[in-house]
């Protein structure tokens, strides 16, 4: 396998991690309005994901910093065409940042109301965007043969994109559900379950429609076996969930993203943007690499970097394991 390969290989498993994480907190940021009934619940979802959401992120920093070295033509492209939403949902991880920091910060109730909803809104678009965005790099966008894309915003909003953006917000807010029905305890626990039940079901429909399309249209066998693993572990996740296993159901639903995005890379190989104006114009692991010396020194320094970042981040996720409920909330101090 040549370098370029292993590096595509690695930045899929970059964007699978940063899903499998960032998706449920995503998801809980979207339950702060639909699951919670007051402030103190709001407290309780906030904080299940208060000492991990931060570390998240460093997968979408990874995924960022190892296509702009190992596939510079690829960066180049993808942010220059999807300028507007990339930029969209950096704007919202921003927000989203300072409204946990800012958020406990003063007492007035109108001051926190208004960092919950900036909770919720910078939770919800990137969960959105995201599967509009990798939809779109699947099907293939206008690249001309520059590998410049002569496309516009508009051209983003098809829907073979907008179901993608669907089927990201659902699976991210079902996984949401099931983390939560896993860090806490009490009636916000049961209410978890009975939320996740009916948003699990909805994102079962989403889900297989747009897996089916994107095999009809692109896949092969492989990306079949994906397919087939995504839909049941969604399926056997919804079994566990109405059993109230949480440990397996939160597992399973990790599951259903890990090879969903597996099968869009799967479908996407060896391209890495494809033209939709013409194949011979698309972006592939070889005309969109580094040198190989470049890819060989990066190869060095994430074999050595990587180990001890997922020991650091395991570590924070232990540390942080036991479930909490409101009777956990002090009342606030001011």
């Amino acid at each position: 396998m040549e370098l370029h390969d292993v590096w595509f290989v690695a930045i899929a498993v970059l964007w699978i991690g940063y899903f499998f994480l960032e998706g449920f907190d995503f998801g809980v940021g979207v339950l702060t309005r639909l699951l919670a009934r007051n402030r103190s619940e709001k407290r309780v979802l906030i904080n299940t994901i208060g000492p991990v959401w931060d570390g998240n992120e460093v997968w979408l920093l990874s995924a960022g910093g190892a296509t702009f070295a190992a596939f510079p033509e690829w960066y180049a492209t993808l942010f220059s065409g999807f300028y507007l939403p990339l930029l969209l949902i950096l704007v919202c991880l921003i927000v989203r940042g300072v409204a946990f920091e800012y958020r406990a910060k003063r007492p007035e109730e109108k001051w926190q109301r208004n960092w919950e909803t900036a909770i919720f809104w910078t939770s919800l678009l990137p969960a959105f965007l995201w599967g509009v965005a990798f939809a779109n790099i699947v099907r293939g966008v206008k690249i001309d043969r520059d590998f410049e894309y002569v496309g516009g915003v508009v051209d983003l909003l098809n829907p073979y994109a907008l179901l993608g953006g669907l089927v990201t917000l659902t699976l991210f807010t079902f996984h949401g559900t099931v983390f939560v029905g896993l860090k806490t305890v009490g009636e916000i626990r049961e209410r978890a379950r009975k939320l996740a039940l009916r948003v699990g079901a909805m994102t079962a429909g989403l889900a297989l429609l747009f897996l089916l399309w994107t095999q009809i249209e692109k896949g092969d066998g492989a990306s079949l076996v994906a397919l087939i693993v995504a839909v049941a572990a969604l399926v056997v996740a919804l079994v566990a969930v109405r059993a109230g296993r949480e440990g397996w159901a939160f597992a399973l639903s990790g599951l259903t993203i890990v090879a969903a995005v597996a099968m869009l890379f799967l479908t996407l190989f060896p391209n890495v943007m494809p033209s939709s104006l013409n194949e011979h114009w698309s972006l592939t692991v070889t005309n969109a690499s580094s040198s190989p010396y470049t890819l060989k020194i990066m190869t060095w320094c994430a074999a050595i970097a990587t180990p001890i970042v997922i020991l650091y981040q395991g570590w924070t996720y232990w540390v942080f394991r036991k479930r909490i409920g409101t009777q956990h909330i002090a009342e606030p101090a001011h």
